[in-house]
This record gives C-alpha cells, structure tokens and sequence, in this order.
C-alpha cells in the first residue's frame, strides 16, 4: 500500500516518517513554506534515536500525482477546521481502473475530536477512525518532533462507524512496523471520545500554557467535568480513565530531544505558528454543542472555546493569558450561566 499523508504536520508528519523508516511508500501533502521545506531538504523527524531525515515525495494536492492508485490509503491529518476542504479536493480524483478516491479508497482520519469521521462518511464510502496517542510537535517548516519511547504513539483503528475489517488489519500491521502501536477496535468512537474529553485542555494549554499549579489543574478538572456530564447526558459512551491507562502503560515516554523545540500540544502550535485558526470548535465547541441539544450548562468550555478562536483570529501569542484572569472569567462565566 502507498500512504499519502494529507497533512503533513506535526501527526501526519511523524506518521509518515516512520512508515518511510519501516519500508513503506509515503507520499507527504502540505503546503506554502512546509512544501518548500520537504522539498529542499527532506522531512526532518527528530525522534529519541537521533534526527532521521526522508527525501519523500512531496505535494501540493492530488494533480502532481495523476490518477492514484487502487492500493492507495489516504491518510487525512489536517486539522478539523480544514477537513471539508481536503475532502473537497480528493474525493473526486480518478483511480486507476476507474472510480474515484470517495468511492473506492479507504480514508483514515488521523485527527483529533469526532466531527471529522462525520464530515467523511458524507462523500468516502471507507472511512477509518483514529484515537490519536501521539506526542509531537511542528512549528518550524519542514521539521517534526516526536518524543516518545519505546513506542512513538498509541493509535487505536477501526472502521466508521463501528467495525473492523481486513484493510484496518493491513494498516494496523504496517503502523506496528513503524514505531506504533495499533489496537484495531470495533467501536472506535468509544476511544475517540475519550480521547475528546483530555483534549478539552488544549484551548486551556494554547491561551495559558501547561497547568503549572493546583489552581490550573481544579479548573481543568472542572472543564474536563463538564464533558463527562454532557456525555453522560447523551447517552453517548467512552473508554474510561483506568481503561485508558492500561492501555497506554508505560509504552510511550517522552524523553528530551536535541534541538527540538518547547511549547505545548496541537492547539498551542496552531497559535506559535499563527495560522489564524484553532481546533476549538471541534473539541470544546463538541462539548458546548451536545450541551445545548441535551439542556447540560458548559460555560467553562464555551468559555475557552471563545478564548482560543479569538486568539487565533487575533494571532494573540500562545501562553499569554494569564492563569488568574482565566479564572476570573471562569468564575463571570459560570456565574451567569446559573
């Protein structure tokens, strides 16, 4: 199978890093100056083992590529807010020996957040879910970071929306090849949301930085509650922490790396790279959004939801808020929220 990683940042990139590493064919999708980087000097991915670097083939979108091929996986790691774009411009791309990409390919959506299976499953016909375990970092043009050891990152597969299949099997045994472990699961939505609830400190992370003190870590907690709350509301069920603990164990350590930047997860990169835009919608703004259709307050996730897009929007620093006045505004918000 050939992997043609649309998206090639900080997830996709180490993704397809790795699977070049373990022999399989990888054809790396970005744009502006990340595209001009990969293509001067390779995609560089600094891991535990030192810095490896991959001269892969590297493209703008589908027209480089001509018809694609019928072993093809496309690998969808852009950010949700960019999901209906690539769908638009790859779902109709001929295959070889007819059809197109939506109606006879396999799309894995290797994405944070649940909307992103949804917005798929309306134009591809095999769409594949992924819990998304995977530490790594992409702020400077043409250069991933990913810090875990002895396993890169944990993705837990399955068909959407529910199922397994051969073709998962056959791409689980290729990411185990490459540094990851791969569970392949029935009811990949379980983990996804589970996955949704730890991700709601990403907007936190991205206007604060880290939860450094106990003040930060309660209102994260709080955040955090009011998801299980809307969940619960909704009927809608999820890996609990302890199953999420065994499952990772101790398989992915995150050692430091030379050269390797600092900062913070997904939602703080989109801000140190200011591209303008930010996950939240699809991770507290999926919080806020079931709140609504189930009558379950979420004030502080609407809250940070606000927070990041307007940072984003304004192309506001990351970190920059400090943690009290988070609170204050927590406490306004929750206040008139009752």
């Amino acid at each position: 199978m050939r992997y043609i990683i649309i998206g090639a940042g900080a997830v996709g990139g180490t993704v397809g890093g790795r699977l070049a590493q373990a022999g399989r064919e990888v054809v790396l999708v970005a744009r502006g100056r990340h595209l001009a980087a990969l293509g001067e000097h390779g995609l560089r991915l600094r891991v535990p083992e030192g810095e490896l670097t991959y001269r892969l083939p590297a493209v703008d979108g589908p027209g480089p590529l001509g018809e694609l091929r019928a072993d093809d996986v496309l690998v969808l790691a852009v950010k949700t807010q960019d999901t209906v774009a690539a769908l638009e411009t790859w779902a109709e791309v001929p295959v070889a020996g007819g059809g197109t990409a939506a109606e006879r390919l396999p799309l894995v959506c290797l994405q944070n957040g649940v909307e992103s299976g949804r917005l798929a499953l309306r134009r591809f016909r095999q769409v594949y879910g992924v819990c998304v375990w995977l530490p790594s970092t992409f702020v400077e043009p043409g250069v991933v970071s990913a810090a875990g050891t002895p396993l890169t990152g944990i993705l837990h597969l399955g068909r959407m929306p529910h199922g397994t299949g051969d073709t998962a099997r056959r791409i689980a045994a290729d990411l185990e090849a490459a540094h990851f472990e791969a569970p392949v699961v029935p009811d990949i939505d379980r983990w996804q949301y589970a996955k949704l609830l730890w991700n709601l400190g990403a907007a936190f992370e991205a206007v604060c930085g880290p939860a450094a003190d106990e003040a930060a870590h309660a209102l994260l907690a709080r955040v955090r509650a009011e998801g299980e709350a809307v969940l619960d509301a909704a009927g809608i069920a999820h890996a609990s922490a302890e199953e999420q603990r065994a499952a990772r164990g101790d398989k992915v350590t995150l050692v430091p790396l030379d050269g390797a930047p600092g900062g913070g997860g997904s939602s703080w990169q989109s801000l140190a790279r200011g591209t303008g835009t930010i996950e939240a919608d699809y991770l507290n703004g999926e919080i806020v959004l079931l709140g609504r259709l189930h009558g379950v307050p979420t004030p502080l996730n609407e809250l940070l939801q606000r927070l990041a897009n307007r940072f984003a929007r304004e192309r506001r620093a990351a970190g920059s808020l400090p943690v009290a006045e988070l609170e204050r505004l927590a406490k306004e918000a929750v206040a008139a929220a009752h």
